[in-house]
């Protein structure tokens, strides 16, 4: 877990920054769509569109249908308003359901007893990064209100793309259409709004992330885009009722949320530029698209008690999301009047609401079930069993459960056997994407499944040093891939469960307090993922990479805090080419990052 006096030391200004410090946990600069999203690699699980990470806000997940992963307008999130961020590495489906394959992120925000108060800032930054912050808490009667404005503005960086997926068409067709060399288009303006209002046993949050005017890194086609932008605003709302007094040893907690988003290109993306492919788009090739979505979540559980040296959790729960609205024009496909293909060179057309759209509104349902026990078997061992089922409208049902062992063998040091199931169901882009000339949708997809094992030892050898250590091995299976054919005819990729791949790996974790006014917080991880098909590293993850961070209470309310993090080389995917783009993504081995920050209270 990583507090907010975690978050002061190590000087963060957003999540990913944070996420950076964890332990097997690698945050990627950015990925082949162009588009610049963050992925959150675990363990060395990952794909582009990165769903194997469930994402939760306030136990609320926030993870769209269309990507199963973040959005490409995810334009970070700031930290100010982050009381903790709990991070649980290895699969979690037995607890959280869908998409808690490799892990789970779940971001408290502060409340009412986090902020008593007003605390208000700002900063500024390079690439012209402009930061503004509000904070409040209050109580009126036996109401708790807790408040959180956040602002942010940057034009980004600037690096600068040497050569793009256009430059190899235009050596094909001795053109020089590509707007390479130019910089990486990474502006992005954010708003975050957030309430909190408490009331006995009752407690309602909402809030707002405004993201505007979201660059498009390199290009959503991999080809230089410096007029395409993103915007999304994406508003959630919970009622939560816990109370521990409404039956004789129950603890019960009843939820209802709701989460919207609305993603839109604010400016014609252009997939390739005036004059692509020998001329035939002069005005090169444009689309805008739109996807609202909206999913609706309720659970209701409880803590039973009255059974001697058992813990008891039961529970139900439903939901129900759907792509409501899509949005879809576009110079080239087909067109719905003629239904034939669209003649190069001609303006855009609007396709929405026919056929020929990219992404067709559907709708997703699911209920589940679950059950939990925690035994103390003995006053140093206690065993935690856990099952979940759960039932999809796509592709039926799923059992995923998830054992803990755990043995305090001395009054410092404690061990832990640990195994669990997870799956991870098909995003609607895999299940549904049409008429996209690379990549097409497979409804008959099954989810992904992984098993996990995990031995790990806690040990506080004093009051002043902590020591901890984690080991791991893991088996996918029906890993979901877009697949093309051999010949030319079957070049069209389509979404398959064609992959099987394992894994293992190990994590150091290490906390010193080397005196009253200073402190060491230091781990190393190692992880391997290997393709089942061809005994070879899947890529895009560092095996190796660590973290050091030292605090220094210089003067009273005065901290100096020193960080650096390592991380080691990461490969491209074995048989995979070496595009221009990517060479931003694969080809890097990243060096040392060092933060310094001073802070006063």
């Amino acid at each position: 877990m990583v507090t907010a006096q975690d978050i002061e030391a190590m000087g963060a200004t957003d999540l990913d920054e944070v996420l950076e410090t964890v332990p097997g946990l690698h945050v990627a600069a950015s990925d082949p769509s162009g588009s610049f999203m963050p992925i959150y690699t675990i363990r060395g699980i990952n794909s582009f569109l990165n769903p194997e990470v469930l994402t939760l806000i306030n136990g609320i997940p926030i993870n769209p249908l269309i990507l199963g992963g973040r959005s490409p307008a995810w334009g970070g999130m700031p930290v100010n308003a982050i009381a903790r961020i709990e991070v649980i590495r290895g699969p979690g489906s037995a607890v959280y359901g869908a998409n808690a394959f490799s892990g789970v992120i779940n971001i408290i925000t502060k409340n009412y007893s986090d902020m008593n108060g007003t605390e208000t800032g700002g900063r500024i930054g390079s690439f012209n990064t402009r930061e503004t912050w509000l904070l409040h808490g209050s109580q009126w009667k036996d109401l708790k209100v807790a408040t959180a404005l956040e602002y942010h503005d940057t034009e980004g960086q600037r690096e600068i793309i040497e050569v793009d997926a256009q430059t190899a068409y235009d050596q094909l067709f001795g053109t020089h259409a590509s707007l390479a060399p130019g910089p990486l288009t990474l502006p992005r303006r954010n708003f975050d709004a957030r309430l909190d209002l408490s009331w006995g046993h009752w407690q309602f949050r909402t809030g707002l992330q405004a993201r505007h005017d979201i660059g498009l890194g390199v290009g959503n086609a991999q080809a230089r885009d410096p007029v395409g932008r993103y915007s999304e605003n994406r508003f959630n709302a919970d009622l939560t009722y816990q109370t521990a007094q409404l039956f004789k040893n129950w603890e019960v907690t009843t939820q209802l949320s709701y989460l919207d988003t609305a993603l839109k290109t604010t400016s014609m993306q252009q997939l390739f530029p005036p004059g692509a492919f020998g001329g035939l788009y002069p005005q090169g090739m444009l689309e805008s698209v739109g996807i609202s979505e909206r999913q609706t979540n309720f659970t209701l559980s409880g803590f039973y008690s009255g059974f001697r040296q058992h813990l008891i959790r039961v529970g139900i729960g439903a939901f129900e999301g759907e792509i409501y609205q899509t949005t879809d024009m576009k110079n080239f496909g087909i067109d719905p009047a003629t239904k034939l293909e669209l003649p190069t060179g001609s303006s855009w057309i609007d396709v929405t609401d026919t056929p020929y759209v990219g992404i067709p509104e559907r709708s997703r349902h699911s209920w589940h079930g679950f059950l939990q026990d925690a035994w103390t078997i003995a006053p140093d061992w206690e065993l935690t069993a856990g099952i979940r089922y759960d039932k999809y409208s796509e592709f039926g049902t799923t059992l995923n459960p998830r054992l803990a062992l755990v043995w305090q063998m001395i009054p410092k040091l404690t061990g832990k056997l640990l195994y669990g199931q997870a799956f991870r169901a098909p995003a609607f882009i895999e299940l549904y994407s049409a008429n996209n000339p690379v990549n097409l949708g497979n409804p008959q997809l099954q989810p992904e499944t992984i098993k996990m094992w995990e031995g790990a030892l806690d040990y506080g050898i004093t009051d002043d040093l902590h020591l901890a250590v984690n080991a791991f091995i893991y088996k996918i299976r029906d890993k979901i891939l877009f697949v093309s054919g051999s010949s030319a005819e079957d070049a069209m990729a389509i979404a398959e469960n064609a992959g099987q791949r394992q894994g293992h790996g190990l994590e150091l974790e290490a906390r010193w307090k080397t005196s009253a006014r200073s402190s060491l917080l230091a781990n190393y991880s190692f992880q391997q993922t290997t393709d089942e098909a061809t005994d070879h590293d899947v890529g895009y993850y560092p095996r190796q990479a660590a973290y050091l961070r030292a605090d220094w209470l210089v003067i009273p309310n005065w901290y100096l805090d020193l960080s650096t993090k390592w991380i080691g080389e990461r490969q491209r995917e074995w048989g995979g080419s070496k595009t221009a783009a990517g060479r931003l993504y694969h080809d890097e081995s990243d060096s040392a990052l060092q933060r310094y920050s001073a802070r006063s209270y």
